[in-house]
């Protein structure tokens, strides 16, 4: 039986390397950072015109970003983007998180079918959000007592 799930396991990784990088393959199967952060600096949710949601957490160190989170109630290429955009954010300033572009992404990723590359969009706009909550949480902390989560 064992046997059978491995073989199926290898048709559908081939089928996969067919369509995705090697790199979107290994974030698939492992995404990083994925979950919600606790005693978190920062945060910001946004939902895409295809109707998925991410989320991203922030923990910053003055103005470099030590740790990055994410979730999505998206499909696979969803988290794929969240997992990388989180790896390119973590340990840059500010300034360099706020520059990373779904182009940038898309091309570390090796790119994605044009259906899914609006996730890439996605995730680099929920990371821009998350980064204006950090500065504006910053600047005016007393405003973390009248925000909604």
């Amino acid at each position: 039986m064992s046997t059978n799930f491995g073989e199926l396991q290898e048709l559908i990784l081939a089928d996969a390397r067919d369509i995705y990088s090697e790199i979107v393959i290994d974030h698939a199967m492992a995404p990083r950072n994925l979950g919600v952060m606790q005693d978190t600096d920062d945060y910001a949710r946004v939902t895409g015109s295809c109707g998925d949601t991410m989320a991203v957490w922030l923990k910053g160190n003055t103005y470099i970003i030590a740790a990055a989170t994410f979730m999505t109630d998206g499909y696979g290429t969803s988290v794929v983007s969240g997992s990388i955009t989180t790896e390119m954010a973590e340990d840059k300033t500010v300034g360099e998180s706020l520059r990373i572009t779904h182009c940038d992404m898309l091309d570390v990723l090796g790119g994605l079918p044009d259906e899914s590359k609006h996730s890439a969009l996605l995730t680099t706009n929920t990371l821009k959000a998350a980064i204006r909550d950090y500065i504006t949480m910053k600047r005016e902390p007393w405003k973390r007592t009248y925000r909604k989560y």
